[in-house]
């Protein structure tokens, strides 16, 4: 089954939770991330003038920042800021090469290393956001400036590498271009874009390898590469026969989500093969509890199966973005919940965690417990995580829903409006809904006219005891592939109720996670939770929850933008001092009441210690 995402302008998103996070993001982010770029010299830089500390992958940031504002101009047009847009996209037009290379580092700083080092040099990155950028405008607002840009470059990009006598046999270290060159085939309807991405993916990992071969060209010695195993970028191996996650978890991200397009066209099926291998083994030794990967700083990545801490989890905060982008595009190529329920575990904590309830500060890395020096920063040096999160929250219509010519797919539980092309027509859904903090979820379906086709319902994995009625009537379940499916002929103002209980539920680790052993952590419908200094005292660790404690939800809606907290009996060891540093009895426990906020918005009160994992 290959479902597609509608339109973002086709969805519009009325939502207690989401609306005002897609506000903020609109109002506060974009514009801030804006000045950002401007204090530090990124937007001077598209000048082509030399800017003193300026990076190499800087037009990367500035890409991310027009496909996100690009986003928001087609859902909610401002001129404003399509002034801004149409500004930075004229400095991107004029710092074009007369060839069609567009880079501004490797064109005012460092021209003669242009193509010289794919290892480590993101030119083919930067290039790919670029080119995504220029889709995402397209689509909003009809204009060609952008994307006849990123058009010239991607046909000039088509002439230097390849198979051909005398083009380069290489690739990027930071995979991107891959996914975004899919996209431009599928706006400009010209195949040689996807041919091109193709060409990337399968030549990764080929020997003689590239890596390699340009890094004698530089006459360096391919050992001395920092980060040493090509694992560290996925080329260690052509990609159809890998079957691990391994090293950067951001660039494994972007090339998993290339490859599900791609898998999408071909025939042979290994790319499809790799890819189940590889997402099962992320998912069941890799990813934490929040829906992060990636627990490594030293490499921005993955270590041995089941190490997974908690106080150093580095979780990127682009990685579990990257996850939404691949588990997106495995729901709708496979039609199966397995891969929704990750990408709404990740959108709705290891993403959003990522920005503060304000828009203006943002985590790079997103620990699992903290002794309360932790907190999010205005900018980054490297600065790809603030411009990431604002493009996801202002696309997150593209994530909802998934339609094909029989069936009509609702993925996650967002209350608002879309208008789906399903049945040879325009079918309007409406869902109202609390989600995520209550699981009651009414659709009203309404076709142009009565039409015949299957309506998908996501069942998420949390949820032990879900219910379906239409028009009033309870509905024998059919379930396939995690999705109840309703089939009939539809009659406008059909009414589906989906009712998703939603009990407070402990959650507990692989006994391999050596770190969690012991210990519960706590969830409710999607929303991991964690404990805060600002309710429960400094000393988290001195807590335990015992097992018989019942959890009770309430919804406080003066607490961090209105959250459900979750209340209930602990214990806490007493540190009142004894006779000496050791004893012969265990220190007396002492009664302790906890409550625990949603990780996504921790952090946003007083600087305090946090952990999600409580011993048990």
């Amino acid at each position: 089954m290959k479902l597609h995402p509608p339109p973002l302008k086709a969805v519009t998103i009325d939502d207690n939770f989401w609306s005002e996070r897609r506000r903020v993001n609109r109002d506060v982010t974009l514009p801030a991330e804006y000045r950002q770029c401007e204090q530090t010299g990124r937007i001077e830089a598209l000048t082509l003038v030399p800017v003193p500390e300026q990076h190499y992958f800087w037009d990367s940031d500035i890409a991310k920042w027009l496909e996100a504002a690009a986003y928001s101009l087609e859902t909610d047009p401002d001129p404003a800021v399509e002034e801004l847009v149409d500004r930075t996209i004229s400095l991107l037009a004029a710092a074009q090469q007369p060839d069609g290379y567009l880079n501004t580092y490797f064109t005012a700083i460092a021209p003669e290393q242009r193509w010289v080092n794919l290892r480590d040099h993101h030119e083919l990155y930067c290039a790919g956001h670029l080119i995504e950028a220029g889709v995402a405008h397209h689509a909003a607002t009809g204009k060609t400036t952008l994307l006849e840009v990123v058009r010239r470059y991607a046909d000039y990009i088509g002439t230097v590498f390849g198979t051909e006598p005398g083009q380069k046999r290489g690739y990027c270290g930071h995979e991107e271009i891959e996914l975004a060159l899919v996209k431009l085939a599928d706006a400009t309807g010209a195949a040689k874009y996807r041919d091109l991405a193709r060409y990337f993916v399968d030549e990764r990992g080929r020997q003689p390898h590239y890596f390699d071969e340009e890094a004698r060209a530089r006459r360096e010695e391919p050992a001395d590469f920092h980060f040493k195993t090509y694992h560290y970028n996925q080329a260690h191996e052509p990609v159809r026969d890998q079957t691990r996650v391994t090293g950067h978890a951001v660039r494994g991200m972007y090339l998993y989500a290339a490859m599900a397009d791609l898998a999408a066209t071909e025939t042979d099926g290994s790319l499809k093969q790799a890819l189940e291998k590889i997402w099962d083994h992320v998912t069941s030794a890799q990813m934490y509890v929040t829906g992060g990967i990636g627990g490594f700083a030293s490499n921005e990545g993955y270590g041995a199966d089941y190490y997974l801490p908690n106080l150093t989890a580095y979780a990127e905060t682009c990685a579990a973005i990257g996850l939404v982008f691949w588990a997106s595009r495995m729901t709708n190529g496979e039609g199966d919940s397995r891969y929704a329920d990750v990408m709404e575990q990740a959108l709705y904590n290891g993403v959003l965690s990522g920005v503060s309830l304000d828009g203006t500060r943002f985590f790079y890395d997103n620990p699992l417990a903290s002794a309360g020096a932790h907190h999010r920063q205005d900018w980054f040096g490297c600065a790809c995580c603030p411009p990431n999160i604002a493009r996801l929250l202002a696309s997150l219509g593209a994530y909802v829903y998934g339609q094909n010519e029989t069936d009509l797919a609702v993925h996650l539980y967002v209350q608002g409006k879309a208008a789906l092309a399903v049945a040879g027509q325009t079918v309007t859904v409406t869902q109202t809904t609390g989600y995520p903090w209550e699981g009651r979820v009414s659709l009203e379906v309404t076709p142009e006219h009565p039409a015949s086709f299957r309506l998908r319902l996501r069942l998420p994995a949390w949820c032990e005891t879900p219910t379906v009625s239409l028009n009033g009537e309870a509905v024998t379940l059919i379930v396939e592939r995690g999705y109840a499916v309703l089939e009939r002929e539809w009659q406008p103002g059909d009414t589906v109720v989906l009712d998703l209980p939603m009990p407070v539920q402990r959650v507990y680790a692989d006994p391999r996670v050596e770190v969690n052993r012991g210990q519960v952590a706590l969830r409710r419908g999607p929303i991991v939770y964690c404990l805060e200094a600002a309710d429960n005292g400094s000393d988290l660790d001195a807590l335990t929850l015992p097992r018989e404690t019942e959890l009770t939800a309430e919804f406080a809606p003066d607490l961090l933008g209105g959250v459900v907290v979750l209340r209930g009996a602990a214990r806490r060891l007493s540190l009142k001092t004894g006779s000496g540093l050791y004893r012969t009895v265990p220190p007396p426990t002492e009664p302790a009441a906890i409550t625990a906020v949603p990780y996504c918005v921790w952090d946003n009160r007083a600087p305090g210690a946090m952990r999600i994992w409580i011993r048990e």
